[in-house]
């Protein structure tokens, strides 16, 4: 079946089917309603790979990603495709699990498939996205390093949530304030360390930093947690803040079944507030990151971009998180 068929049927010309298909307003609207009706009536589906070879465009916006696995990502592709949704496009979604040979690799796989790129990982810069996608193609990068210079980035101020967390904690009391940390070579992660360092060095002289390595997964929370048994009490931190939430559920959790109560022996805060912060016992203490705006607005973004073409002006755009405070954190009180 092909567009020529239905112009047959219709008694039209090609141009007319294709006019009334795309929405065009120079024809008349019975014409419209006319092709419509034999377009459904032959069951005529318009090829995708034709329309874009004559319009030099898919209708496809790419989404690569760090992972797809958890609350946090899956709110973030809510976020990108509600929005792509509205707008008639379509997304292809693609993870970089592993290093940045397969990053490449996932980059590679788009040129051609897609009239523009959403780009979350650690493993991009400049000279890593030319090396490996054209010049011409659209990118926005999301909580990436390296932006704004030559791409247009969207980022979540991690590094004053993690302050303003901090600050929470030492205004409840507590002084020795441990961190989970997230992989080493994660943008978000290094941010999120940063604010909690600079803020425990600030309202906190002469505490030192106690970091626990973490890979933002809730089997390392639940590690950290472990090994916080492990010590006699008067050697555990009074409160414990993870990078992420997972790692501060898999640490709470872990704390709570070997008998620390959360949060008078201890209290436990996390960041992003994905959906299960409210509901897990004690209640999660957490930094509210606009996850699936985040996604929306750089789609946005990506959209003034494509419109835009060569040469528009790169900036970065930075959106506010804010602190959620629950049960899991209260006022300090020393055994």
């Amino acid at each position: 079946m092909t567009i020529k068929d239905v112009a047959q049927a219709a008694g039209v010309s090609v141009a007319s089917v294709s006019r009334a298909l795309n929405g065009h307003a120079s024809i008349t609207d019975d014409t419209r309603k006319h092709v419509l009706e034999v377009v459904k009536r032959m069951r005529y589906m318009p090829h995708v790979g034709a329309r874009s070879l004559t319009t030099s465009t898919t209708n496809t916006i790419g989404v690569l990603l760090p992972d797809l696995y958890g609350e946090f990502f899956s709110e973030m592709i809510r976020g990108i495709d509600g929005a792509a949704r509205q707008r008639g496009l379509h997304l292809m979604v693609s993870s970089l699990h592993g290093d940045a040979d397969e990053a490449a690799l996932a980059l590679r796989a788009m040129r051609g498939r897609v009239d523009g790129l959403l780009v979350m990982s650690p493993h991009v810069d400049a000279a890593f996205l030319s090396d490996n996608l054209p010049d011409e193609l659209p990118i926005v990068l999301m909580n990436t390093a390296g932006g704004g210079t030559h791409y247009p980035a969207l980022s979540v101020d991690n590094y004053s949530a993690a302050q303003a967390m901090v600050g929470h904690l030492v205004g409840c009391g507590y002084q020795r304030i441990a961190f989970i940390a997230g992989p080493s070579g994660n943008y978000e992660a290094q941010e999120r360390l940063r604010g909690y360092q600079a803020a425990l060095a600030r309202l906190a002289p002469g505490v030192a930093p106690r970091v626990f390595e973490g890979d933002f997964s809730e089997q390392s929370g639940e590690a950290v947690g472990r090994a916080l048994l492990a010590l006699p009490a008067g050697e555990r931190p009074q409160a414990l803040f993870a990078a992420n939430d997972m790692m501060a559920i898999g640490a709470l959790l872990t704390l709570t079944q070997g008998g620390v109560q959360v949060p008078h022996a201890m209290a436990v805060a996390g960041f992003d507030d994905i959906p299960i912060a409210r509901y897990v016992s004690p209640a999660l203490t957490t930094v509210r990151v606009p996850i699936a705006e985040l996604g929306v607005q750089a789609l946005e973004r990506l959209l003034a971009a494509i419109g835009a073409g060569a040469g528009a002006p790169a900036s970065i755009a930075t959106l506010a998180a804010t602190l959620v405070v629950r049960a899991s954190t209260g006022e300090f009180s020393p055994p």
